[in-house]
């Protein structure tokens, strides 16, 4: 009998073990299937067949090897031949040399996250049948890991297939030609049961000794049952189980059809063991309420998985999380004590309490949570009470973790403190951990963002152990964030992560996570014509139509910005290159210092040679260099924060170069950055020029701007733009290679680049044919951008006025009289007309005077001269290999070859 919710003929079939007759059953068990209640269904009693009638008739022995042969259970365990490096044996001994062959080293950084080769880890694919308790391996995979020899020795034809977060379950394996070879092929429940998705990897080995179940209870989930009327045994459980002989697993769901209905049960508890298989005479009790759907462990519980972009991060974790808590052994017979608390430090929304969470999960540990605030008390002594208590309630519950949230609050640096109950739970917490015993199974964990805030004495080995920067993720790290969020959303076709990736520089974890809850709100607005929000349902056509396209995160990356700028002046520009006209030399330079790195970092890494980090601007006013500095922000689609020099003074000892600091931090975090500093010349002086204390303090500043651009990690992509129109006053020392290394003077617009600014300017406003720009560009020697930016603006203003005029004088006629305005109710094209220009050519100005000019140009004349003085410096052409090696000086021909040019004359 085969009974309800069992395997379809599309799958193999399974005759041999849904037949009662073919399993071997004790003697002493009974014949029927009894349950409390009254409830008993009866069967034919399984008779034993011989093993050696089903070896023949499977023909088994034949393919059985020599160790069979010989009486072996198993096979011997294979000899695995370990290759040593082909090096003599006298520096085989030798075991520094052997620890250190070649640049070649493994890095042993992430060795626990490398899965470790085995036939049993197998890919999770999509089942073709709908039972509970078969998975489908390839006849091949099964001969591989010697399930079938094992079907002949051993009757019970279950195996248990072990899953993350430490779930297991108890299925048939049945082969299936069909599935593919390192795939087993199992259903929603048996995924749910074991909390893996499509394309995970389980592990699968044969279960030993699966006793018959004595009693078995089961509950049913109470929104499967609502509407049900009934006895839920006989409609359900009992066509379910009988003659099936299905195996079961505590704490396991199985879903069950019948009388069109799907209802949800619950294995609550299995004697003798925590799995079993029911059999004819199994007691089912399926009394009591149903089980609440909220209080059952959530799907969506945090696993490894659900972490991203932290790859090397959790590898160190899991080596000091995990290993103390499995294996404390692994420590011992080192002769080490093993770790017994870490600090993770990062921004905001990095992922640091996931994370903790998450170790929870997989390894099972009791998670003991402090959120820092919650455990002050305003009675005396109960704050470190309470933390007491927390400790003593984990060390009951070992193996645990506790884990203390922002815990800059509770634990300050005590000299700065003004309480004596923060100076006491400090001290506590610091007694605590030095309490933990070394093998209590006790693992602390911390969580903060401001690490440097914490008490000294908390951070020294012993204590927290290790601290790890969660930090911002970079593109790959993005690029798994997006997959996590987005595997439950539905995306169209066109949707590109990796290109999402590229360019969300900055974004940490939470930042993506609303980005895409942006992306698909966008969706749903889009829909809101179609959706009214009186109606209780949606139609299923608009739902099933709704999907995030790439336009949705395009937008949605155009409204957000990293969390990390928040609190700065950040602006997203929207200024091209097309926006700025003429300087082409200037945008080639600009596109080879900021714009190559950020696209195109193995070329630097290749020639091996770091980036330049800085660029100065300098020139008359008006002539674009913020808006250079803008275009080329958004031109390479990094991050851009705008620091206006005068806002980093304050009137407070320290917080000047404090401001500083702290800009610099927030655009290593959210690099590549472009950091741009309008009017540089206020904050960067040279030293000494200025009197009093406020010169003072704009040294200050100073010096620790040069320590910051010297400082800078070479890993993080942060470029500097100095803008100025006041070069002879800015300090030598801002202005050496290293730092603002490319000095770039922009000029004001010749001829040519004039033009291009007027088509610039112009480009989206509607020109009469008229005017002729040609003619504006030749008129306006000596303009600067701004100035001629001015003039479009003014004509423009002049054709609005016009227009709105005529609108008016146009209204008033049509009152006087209205049927003659019909015929002329077409309005003209509003247009920009010459004679607009030509007013607005009226107030033009120069905003920069020929003494200005004669300024800038001889002090860009200097420092071209001043750096300029290689400009001769040729490879001596005689010069070979024999000669260099004798004591050819190819710098002394250069040096003869130059004239007596005296460069600074």
């Amino acid at each position: 009998m085969v009974p309800t919710g069992s395997h379809t003929s599309a799958a193999p079939r399974f005759h041999d073990f849904s037949d009662p007759g073919d399993l071997p059953v004790p003697p002493e068990q009974s014949r029927t299937l009894s349950v409390r209640r009254g409830h008993s269904i009866s069967g034919p009693r399984p008779t034993t067949r011989r093993l050696e009638r089903f070896a023949a008739a499977t023909d088994v022995e034949s393919r059985l090897p020599s160790w069979r042969a010989k009486g072996s259970l198993r096979p011997p365990p294979p000899i695995r031949k370990i290759p040593l490096p082909s090096l003599p044996p006298s520096l085989l001994a030798r075991s520094d040399l052997v620890g250190a062959l070649g640049k070649g080293k493994k890095d042993y950084s992430t060795a626990i996250l490398e899965r470790k080769k085995s036939p049993n880890r197998l890919v999770v694919d999509e089942a073709t049948n709908d039972d509970n308790s078969v998975v489908a391996l390839h006849p091949d995979t099964m001969e591989r890991l010697q399930l079938f020899r094992s079907l002949v020795e051993c009757w019970k034809l279950s195996y248990q297939v072990e899953g993350k977060k430490r779930k297991d379950t108890i299925c048939i394996v049945l082969a299936d030609e069909t599935c593919e070879e390192p795939k087993v092929r199992m259903n929603k429940v048996v995924r749910q049961n074991l909390r893996v998705r499509l394309g995970d990897v389980i592990s699968v080995h044969q279960c030993q000794d699966v006793k018959y179940g004595k009693r078995v209870h089961i509950l049913p989930i109470d929104d499967t049952v609502e509407g049900i009327t009934g006895n839920l045994f006989d409609a359900f459980l009992k066509p379910y189980f009988l003659e099936a002989y299905r195996p079961l697993r505590k704490g396991d769901l199985f879903l069950v059809r019948g009388g069109m209905r799907s209802v949800e049960f619950k294995v609550i508890e299995t004697d003798p063991a925590e799995y079993c298989i029911v059999a004819p005479d199994t007691e089912i009790f399926c009394e009591g309420e149903p089980i609440k759907r909220e209080d059952e462990e959530r799907l969506d519980e945090v696993g490894y998985d659900d972490v991203g972009g932290v790859r090397k991060q959790m590898a160190q974790i899991r080596e000091l999380v995990e290993l103390p808590l499995r294996h404390p052994q692994l420590f011992k017979s080192i002769g080490v004590k093993p770790p017994k608390g870490i600090l993770l430090y990062g921004p905001p929304g990095s992922g640091k309490t996931l994370i903790a969470r998450a170790v929870a999960n997989e390894t099972g540990a009791f998670f003991f949570l402090i959120n820092g605030p919650e455990i002050m008390s305003k009675l005396a002594g109960e704050s470190e009470s309470n933390l007491r208590k927390a400790f003593e309630e984990a060390e009951k519950n070992a193996p645990s973790i506790i884990f203390i949230d922002e815990i800059d609050s509770i634990a300050p640096k005590r000299e700065k403190t003004n309480g004596e109950v923060e100076r006491r739970i400090v001290s506590q917490l610091l007694t605590l951990m030095d309490g933990l015993k070394a093998r209590s199974h006790v693992i602390v964990m911390g969580a903060t963002n401001r690490p440097n805030s914490i008490d000294p004495a908390l951070r020294r080995f012993g204590r927290f152990d290790r601290e790890i920067d969660i930090g911002v993720p970079d593109e790959v790290g993005r690029l798994e964030v997006l997959r996590i969020h987005t595997k439950n959303m539905k995306l169209a076709e066109d949707v590109d992560l990796e290109l999402i990736a590229k360019d969300t520089h900055g974004y940490v974890g939470a930042d993506l996570a609303a980005l895409c809850t942006e992306a698909a709100l966008q969706c749903i607005r889009e829909k809101m014509d179609i959706i009214d929000l009186e109606d209780e349902t949606i139609d299923a056509e608009i739902l099933n139509s709704m999907a995030v396209t790439n336009d949705h995160f395009k937008t949605a990356l155009g409204t957000s910005n990293p969390s990390a700028l928040r609190e700065t002046v950040v602006e997203v520009p929207n200024v091209s290159w097309e926006d700025i006209g003429g300087l082409e030399n200037v945008k080639r330079e600009l596109q080879e210092t900021v714009q190559y790195p950020v696209e195109h970092p193995e070329k630097f890494e290749k020639f091996g040679m770091s980036p330049s980090k800085g660029v100065l601007f300098y020139g008359p006013p008006g002539c674009g260099k913020t808006l250079l500095a803008k275009a080329i922000a958004n031109e390479c689609q990094a991050n851009f924060i705008s620091v206006k020099g005068p806002e980093l003074l304050t009137m407070w000892f320290g917080e000047s170069e404090a401001n500083v600091r702290e800009i610099f931090d927030k655009a290593r975090q959210s690099a590549p950055c472009v950091l741009f500093f309008d009017e540089l010349d206020s904050i960067a002086t040279q030293r000494g020029s200025s009197q009093g204390d406020a010169g003072g303090a704009a040294d200050r500043v100073l010096n620790q701007l040069l320590t910051e651009m010297d400082g800078m990690n070479a890993k993080k992509t942060v470029f500097i733009i100095g803008a100025t129109n006041r070069p002879d006053i800015i300090d030598p020392a801002l202005l050496r290679p290293g730092r603002l290394d490319q000095l770039i003077y922009i000029p004001l617009p010749d001829e040519q680049s004039r033009l291009q600014i007027f088509k610039a300017c112009l480009r989206k406003s509607p020109v009469a044919k008229d005017v002729d720009l040609n003619a504006l560009a030749k008129y306006t020697q000596g303009f600067s951008g701004a100035d001629i930016t001015e003039i479009c603006q003014r004509a423009c203003k002049y054709a609005i006025r016009e227009n709105i005029e005529k609108d008016i004088e146009r209204e008033r006629r049509r009152k006087d009289n209205p049927e003659a305005m019909e015929e002329d109710d077409v309005d003209e094209i509003a247009e920009i007309k010459a004679a607009h220009f030509e007013e607005s050519m009226k107030y033009a100005r120069r905003s920069v005077s020929d003494a200005d000019i004669r300024k800038y140009q001889a002090f860009a004349q200097t420092l071209q001269q001043s750096r300029g003085f290689g400009s001769e410096f040729r490879f001596s052409e005689q010069s070979t290999a024999a000669t260099a090696g004798a004591a050819a000086d190819p710098f002394a021909s250069a040096a003869a070859a130059a004239d007596d040019d005296d460069l600074y004359s």
